[in-house]
């Protein structure tokens, strides 16, 4: 009888002591979570046409792969982007912000350049913008509003990151948008450089076409209501493109770099790529690694571009992709092929 009555008076004081402290436990644990919840940095909120991708995907190698996986999940973010408690380093004070293309997405266009960047110790973000009502895709606006956009979207990152400057990084028409928010609606006061990869910076001629359809009473408009707005506005000879080149290709205070291929096959002469102005820069693939045929569709997926991006923002950073062959033409078929499926 003595010892149930010992152990029941160990049991109540063990009780005593660990119900308590399971009490604590789950009200700290509480508070924790609630803490962490609370201090997560929300998606912000930009204009209407625009959204911040949050659900981080995959680092892909392959256009095609991107754009499967995009498909199938809707607002996938580029491995390691639009962390916005990311705290700019020293050596990269300022946050990169990559526009993507036409009718593509921030995950399609950047899924393999964006955590690169990462890798390298930068804040990178981006976003998806250009969406217009009764249709399915990004990019397909007004470049001009678009623009306005990617402004909205800049002021967030400088505001929650602390920076004063960006970076710019555009594919294709972003690089339009982007030069279009640097050089109109203010940019440049807090732009330090501007890289436009395959840059249709006066106009897509795509071997002829686009001139041809120019010149046919109402061709514009049929390029419009068969592909998009965006995509008539990219037309060499756009009033878009000569509004925007009008004042000048740049404007004081910002590093220009194009990026592009001497056998694009959506820009030529490929010369037309490059910006004309002080602190200009234009790099072809093919004047460090000539056996590189990469084209328009391949430049966010060419490793050796990748590279020629992050030396364009860092021109001290050491080179690392290594020169390989490259056929002319690679992609292309893929890429008619995945807008078909």
């Amino acid at each position: 009888m003595r010892d149930d009555h010992d152990m029941r008076i160990v049991r109540e004081a063990v009780s005593g002591v660990v119900v308590p402290l399971v009490v604590v436990s789950i009200l700290v644990g509480a508070v924790i979570l609630g803490t962490s919840e609370a201090n997560a940095a929300p998606a912000p909120q930009l204009p209407v046409g625009a959204t911040v991708p949050t659900e981080p995907g995959p680092r892909q190698f392959g256009r095609s792969e991107a754009t499967r996986y995009d498909r199938d999940r809707p607002g996938a973010a580029p491995a390691g982007t639009n962390d916005f408690g990311c705290v700019p380093s020293a050596a990269h004070p300022r946050p990169v912000i990559l526009v993507h293309g036409t009718d593509a997405s921030a995950y399609s266009d950047w899924a393999m350049i964006a955590p690169i960047l990462v890798d390298d110790g930068r804040c990178v973000f981006a976003l998806d913008y250009g969406r217009v009502p009764d249709r399915d895709g990004n990019a397909l606006g007004d470049m001009r509003t678009s623009a306005h956009q990617l402004a909205a979207f800049v002021d967030v990152v400088r505001e929650r990151t602390g920076a004063e400057s960006v970076d710019l990084v555009g594919y294709s028409q972003g690089a339009n948008v982007a030069r279009w928010y640097v050089n109109l609606l203010g940019g440049a006061a807090v732009v330090e450089r501007w890289v436009g990869l395959a840059s249709p910076s006066r106009g897509s001629i795509a071997y002829g076409l686009a001139p041809l359809l120019a010149a046919i009473p109402g061709g514009p408009d049929l390029v419009e209501a068969l592909t998009s707005l965006a995509v008539r506005q990219q037309m060499a000879g756009s009033p878009e493109l000569a509004e925007l080149n009008a004042g000048g290709d740049t404007v004081p205070g910002v590093t220009y770099t194009t990026i592009g291929s001497r056998v694009d096959e959506m820009i030529q002469p490929a010369s037309s790529m490059a910006l004309d102005g002080p602190d200009t820069h234009a790099v072809f693939v093919q004047d460090g690694c000539p056996q590189d045929l990469s084209g328009h569709f391949l430049a966010p997926y060419d490793p050796y571009v990748a590279d020629l991006v992050r030396l364009a923002l860092d021109p001290s950073a050491e080179p690392r992709a290594a020169c390989v062959p490259v056929r002319l033409g690679t992609g292309i078929a893929q890429v008619v092929l995945d807008s078909h499926s």
